[in-house]
């Protein structure tokens, strides 16, 4: 995609950072015990606690990964919505309260409240490193996509500033900057999503996409002898054929000089230009035939057909919020699709008429039903990323660690009712911002992370600018709240408690600070590798080693007697290895790689159907064989 930097957009995302570092100088001040660094005092009232929450938890993924994938993939994409906010569910009713009482700083304390076991603060320390990298790798993959269009950087500046940034924030005041970065990046989220869920439903449907919407080229097809022989546009000359199956023959034409890529209908008498992306002799990329710098390649997406009662109609004017979602059943809009030409190494991307009604029900993205293709291990595959994203919430080291920096178990209760409700509202709001995206000509296909900004664009550069800064201040509230339960757990799990220290709170806090500045270094590493890849997928791959790590344990120490800290430890390397081998041998992973995605061994793209039942399965048999070590004493759960 082509991007056209706006002052003004700089202008507002200076002074988003100027807040954010200035924040960080004034609780730096502030900051000089262990538990102020790590928990923020217990001191956090509970309605910031609960906003903080939101803010933490409506992540990349949340405003630009789901936006992007309910924009390319319609209601399949809201799924996981629906999947991150009834993770809350089981937080509430299961974990909120019961944690806070076992807890002083991390997961890991929470974990070894009844043991003292060095077994369990080495596996759980390591499982809060590997979920948290898991998770950063989506935020830094976000925030280079945003710097693209802000400032005009290319991506991995992004992701350098997102890094440096986050780094700063985390050393200087740890879990106090961190707590009200997250709670003013998560208000701005919903208010501003809500003036731009205004602004889609106001605007209604119409058949006019964006000012910068490319107006794609028809040509004839001339065919001798049931052969593609030429086109019926003297301008244009035939080069190659591709029949890459039945459905999908790209030919690639040349005018003057430049090769462009189209597809034959299924009628075979049109071919209909599609956007490509191909490699040039000397090794450079080509846009639509050109370099990047002539600037042609296109924002895309549009209606084709708007009814009402039965009447065709150029656009409706204002919808209410039940009426958008009914009209646009009835509507027809353009989507692409993606498909690589080998022999001409290029990737394309085609038109696809779909109907709305498609659109707003299952099968476009997660193949559930015979009618759009299902199979068992599509079937599968759905349960499974739906199973991880249910029990995810509850076992992320970084939403866990809030639970500390409330004064009492009541508290803790009451941040997570406020949190579902601005989660849950939020979630509502990326059903019309990813559909508003879809059909108003601002989808960037080579990054689908960018629709919502990018719908924000089509009403104004200065919602967009605003848009912007706070989705990039989404990610520098999220990123440092993983930093600080990673260092925590190096620091405070592993260097005091492992391997007993002993550190005093001022070199707890030093050790803690260096910890942040090695798991920021990793993390702009990995995302600047990840690049390209819908940060919500990557953060449902983070749900699922959470689930298959963490929640087993937790569940389990809460609610049976016999549990062990052996069975703790084995169950927490289980789901470790066996989600992780999963995600490493997956399809799209083998498509990460550069290999055919049929190619991989194991035929799932989400583990957690296998590795958290697995997980539960070793934590219950190695118990049972362990009870003579169970040295548990419940007495020693302390209230407040």
């Amino acid at each position: 995609m082509i991007y056209n930097v706006s002052p003004g957009a700089i202008i507002i995302f200076m002074t988003f950072v100027a807040a954010v570092l200035g924040l960080s100088f004034y609780f730096a001040r502030k900051t000089k015990s262990a538990s102020g660094y790590y928990a923020a005092g217990g001191n956090i009232h509970w309605g910031v606690n609960g906003i903080a929450f939101a803010g933490d938890y409506l992540s990349a993924a949340s405003f630009l990964g789901i936006c992007g994938m309910i924009a390319f993939s319609g209601y399949d994409g809201f799924l996981y919505s629906i999947g991150y906010l009834a993770g809350w569910v089981v937080a509430l009713f299961l974990v909120a309260e019961p944690l806070k009482r076992l807890g002083k700083y991390t997961f890991t304390d929470a974990l070894d409240a009844r043991f003292n076991s060095k077994s369990i603060k080495l596996t759980a320390s390591f499982s809060t490193l590997i979920v948290s990298v898991f998770y950063l790798i989506p935020q830094m993959v976000g925030a280079g996509d945003l710097v693209v269009p802000l400032l005009g950087l290319p991506h991995y500046v992004g992701v350098l500033i997102v890094g440096s940034i986050v780094i700063f924030i985390v050393a200087t005041a740890g879990m106090t900057s961190t707590t009200y970065v997250q709670f003013i990046k998560g208000a701005l989220l919903i208010i501003f999503s809500t003036i731009l869920t205004g602004y889609i439903l106001t605007n209604g449907l119409n058949l006019n996409p964006g000012g910068d919407y490319h107006k794609f080229i028809t040509v004839g097809a001339v065919f001798e002898d049931n052969k593609l022989t030429g086109v019926d546009d003297p301008e244009y000359k035939l080069e190659n054929v591709y029949a890459i199956d039945a459905n999908h023959t790209f030919v690639s034409l040349q005018k003057e000089g430049i090769t462009r890529f189209f597809k034959l209908s299924s009628d075979s008498t049109t071919l209909n230009e599609m956007l490509s992306v191909s490699t040039a002799s000397d090794g450079t990329k080509l846009y639509n035939g050109e370099p990047k710098s002539a600037g042609k390649f296109y924002q895309v997406g549009h209606l084709t057909k708007i009814e009402v009662d039965g009447v065709e109609v150029d656009k409706t004017g204002p919808l209410g919020p039940f009426e958008f979602l009914s009209t646009l059943e009835n509507a027809e809009l353009i989507r692409f699709s993606r498909a690589e030409i080998k022999e001409a190494q290029a990737t394309v991307w085609y038109q696809t008429p779909t109907s709305g009604k498609e659109m707003i029900n299952p099968g476009l993205l997660l193949k559930v039903s015979s009618k759009a293709g299902a199979t068992f291990w599509t079937k599968l595959n759905f349960v499974s990323l739906m199973l991880a994203l249910f029990l995810g919430t509850s076992a992320l080291p970084h939403i866990l660690i809030r639970y500390y920096t409330v004064a009492s178990q009541r508290a803790a209760r009451k941040s997570t009712i406020v949190a579902i409700a601005a989660i849950g509202f939020f979630y509502i709001l990326t059903l019309y911002m990813g559909l508003g995206a879809s059909f108003n000509g601002v989808i960037d296909l080579e990054s689908s992370n960018m629709s919502g900004p990018l719908l924000a664009k089509y009403f104004g550069v200065g919602l967009f600018s605003i848009i912007s800064a706070i989705a990039f201040a989404t990610v520098l509230g999220t990123v440092a709240g993983l930093i600080v339960a990673s260092s925590g757990a190096i620091a405070h799990d592993f260097m005091d408690n492992y391997l007993g220290m002993k550190m005093d709170d001022r070199r707890k806090v030093k050790a803690g600070k260096y910890a942040a500045f090695g798991v920021g270094i990793f993390a702009i590493a990995l995302g600047i590798l990840f690049k390209g890849m819908n940060v919500s997928f990557l953060v449902g791959l983070a749900f699922a080693v959470a689930a298959s790590a963490n929640l087993p344990s937790i569940l389990f120490l809460l609610f049976w007697e016999k549990t062990t800290a052996k069975g703790i430890s084995w169950s927490i390397m289980t789901g470790i290895a066996s989600s992780v081998f999963i995600i490493l041998l997956s399809p799209s992973m083998f498509e990460r790689y550069g290999l055919d995605k049929a190619a991989a061994p194991i035929p799932l793209d989400n583990p957690g159907i296998i590795s958290i039942p697995l997980a539960a399965l070793v934590l219950v048999i190695v118990s049972l064989l362990s009870q003579k070590d169970n040295h548990s004493k419940v007495e020693n759960y302390h209230n407040d």
